[in-house]
């Protein structure tokens, strides 16, 4: 099953001319899940491949307007498509009376939508995986989001279920789930019999806004890939430490602390471009990549390769030439 991380928005707090908002869609299979919705988020997805589809669900990591005034837009657009599917908004404590202050916006929809308030420690369970909000430092009720997937069985023995007499089909089937089968001449076989040492799943971190902190460092621990801002470089560490958001250094820290595969920094100040962001993050952690809008962190299962960045991966089918900065 792929997974992964499509970067819509990666400025800080107000666009530029090559980057939006904060905006980031993980795609798992079929599903797909928005983390925040700042300005313009419906346009960056009709910009991309994807398009403008009935998400089901947004979460928003916390309620500074940069982070969700697209929501308002993109709700009434859907409205006046005659959308019926209902869509669920997950967010800190205060987002249930920020929707209702945001329905004198979009006004009344042809769908049902629900908001949920999610404290940290909070779990949704899904088919696969499980999905965490985590504590933040931001100086507002704030939340990040982990995704991460259920374990998964080890490798199935071919040698060792012809030895045992396994036929081919639904028997070997169940063996891989997970469930022993019982054979024609009565014999049990069971799972540890033919799958090798157990696998975990791959796990994603997006922190959104956030001065470094512990609680970070321990939702990211072995992550495979982590998504955290970096609105200043080093030398405005005293103004990050102001406004509770992060360095490059300082993200680059906690990433090499949580042991993760690959740090993708986000929420870039209209400061810098990319490439000092990544320089400074790089000395300290060298598996760092600074996503531009529409590029994509694609993330594999262990056993078959590290995360990598592929830049303009959500624009391949629409030859836009150009890059971010």
């Amino acid at each position: 099953m792929d997974l992964d991380v499509v970067f819509l928005g990666t400025s800080g707090s107000a666009p530029t001319a090559r980057r939006a908002p904060s905006a980031t869609l993980v795609r798992r299979g079929g599903e797909r899940l928005l983390v925040d919705c700042g300005e313009g988020t419906q346009r960056q997805l009709l910009r991309s491949d994807i398009g403008l589809v009935e998400l089901e669900e947004v979460f928003l990591t916390h309620l500074h307007a940069d982070h969700f005034l697209g929501l308002p837009g993109m709700l009434k657009t859907f409205a006046l498509r005659g959308r019926e599917v209902a869509l669920t908004v997950y967010g800190p404590s205060g987002t249930r009376a920020l929707f209702g202050s945001l329905r004198r916006l979009f006004g009344r929809l042809t769908y049902e939508v629900t908001v949920v308030e999610l404290e940290p420690g909070d779990v949704l369970q899904r088919d696969g995986y499980r999905l965490s909000a985590f504590p933040v430092d931001h100086g507002v009720d704030a939340v990040g989001y982990s995704i991460i997937e259920d374990p998964r069985p080890g490798r199935f023995d071919v040698d060792a279920a012809d030895r045992l007499g396994v036929p081919s089909g639904p028997d070997r089937g169940a063996l891989q789930q997970g469930r022993s089968v019982t054979l024609a001449d009565g014999r049990v076989v069971t799972p540890a019999e033919v799958l090798g040492e157990g696998r975990r799943g791959r796990v994603a971190v997006l922190a959104g806004d956030t001065a470094p902190t512990a609680t970070v460092v321990e939702a990211a621990a072995g992550a495979d890939v982590l998504v955290h801002e970096a609105t200043f470089l080093a030398d405005e560490r005293d103004r990050a430490k102001e406004t509770r958001h992060s360095t490059a250094a300082e993200a680059a820290l906690v990433a090499r602390e949580a042991g993760v595969g690959l740090l993708a920094l986000t929420h870039v100040s209209n400061r810098y471009g990319g490439r000092e962001v990544e320089e400074e993050a790089r000395q300290l952690f060298a598996d760092t990549v600074v996503p531009r809008d529409f590029d994509v962190v694609d993330v594999p299962f262990p056993e078959r390769g590290p995360p990598v960045l592929v830049p303009r991966g959500a624009r391949r089918g629409r030859g836009e030439v150009g890059s971010g900065v």
